[in-house]
């Protein structure tokens, strides 16, 4: 077998080696049943799909039928971008709430785009802030600081 399409062999390795680290990871907790779950069991499970969907990824860019490619130059200012906003969000939660980090977080992380628009950044924002909304405020009934705490809330 030859390595034709480097991008997707080096991807599939790089969710190889996180499932199996997580997989790994979640044996130390207690794994329960499929009728009760204990901690452990999920992260488990998601890290072995993980870890299967890079292996088929990786031997895929080894088939006779994969498209050439080479591995393109690695842009520190846009990982920089994507993981600042990240943590960012993660320090401003609890000050914020929320709502305003989502949608901060979507406009700062956007900014990593070669493509940028304040329309299109914007709009993902407010439609991200409306799916947590109703997926983990009424849906799951998760807990959140919802505005800025200075706001009284």
């Amino acid at each position: 077998m030859q390595l034709r399409n480097k991008e997707d062999f080096w991807s599939g390795i790089m969710f190889l080696a996180i499932g199996v680290g997580f997989a790994l990871g979640a044996t130390s907790y207690s794994m329960g049943t499929s009728a009760r779950m204990g901690p452990g069991y999920f992260p488990f499970w998601l890290g072995v799909l993980l870890a299967l969907l890079g292996a088929i990824v990786a031997l895929g860019a080894m088939s006779p039928k994969a498209t050439e490619t080479e591995i393109g130059k690695f842009d520190w200012k846009i990982a920089a971008i994507v993981v600042g906003s990240v943590a960012l969000s993660g320090v401003l939660l609890s000050h914020l709430g929320i709502y305003l980090t989502v949608f901060l977080l979507v406009v700062g992380s956007s900014f990593a785009s070669h493509e940028f628009s304040w329309k299109v950044s914007i709009i993902t924002g407010l439609f991200l802030v409306l799916f947590v909304w109703l997926a983990f405020i009424k849906g799951l009934g998760l807990i959140f600081p919802l505005w800025p705490s200075f706001l009284g809330n």
